[in-house]
């Protein structure tokens, strides 16, 4: 397979679907925030109804991998997912 780039919006969409699953709400009542520090690594704050859910690096991918499989025709488990902090497009996602 070859290299593909997911962009930081579509990220954001794939986190949006993951997390209207599990508070079971519309993916437009979600809103999400990528974030990246040294510290933690890439992250994701999530408001929803006024409630703050917080997604680590694992959750990012697992969301991805869902999305990949229901809106990509890929098969997540035998690919590669590598989140990258861009200079020019911010978060990204580089599938393998």
């Amino acid at each position: 397979m070859e290299k593909l780039i997911i962009p930081e919006q579509n990220i954001i969409n794939a986190v949006c679907i993951y997390i209207s699953r599990q508070m079971q709400t519309e993916p437009e009542d979600v809103e999400v925030e990528l974030l990246y520090d040294d510290e933690n690594g890439f992250t994701a704050e999530a408001y929803v109804n006024e409630q703050k859910e917080v997604l680590n690096t694992f959750y990012l991918i697992k969301a991805l991998r869902l999305s990949m499989e229901e809106f990509l025709n890929i098969d997540p488990i035998s690919t590669g997912i590598e989140l990258l902090l861009d200079d020019e497009e911010g978060i990204v996602a580089a599938v393998y």
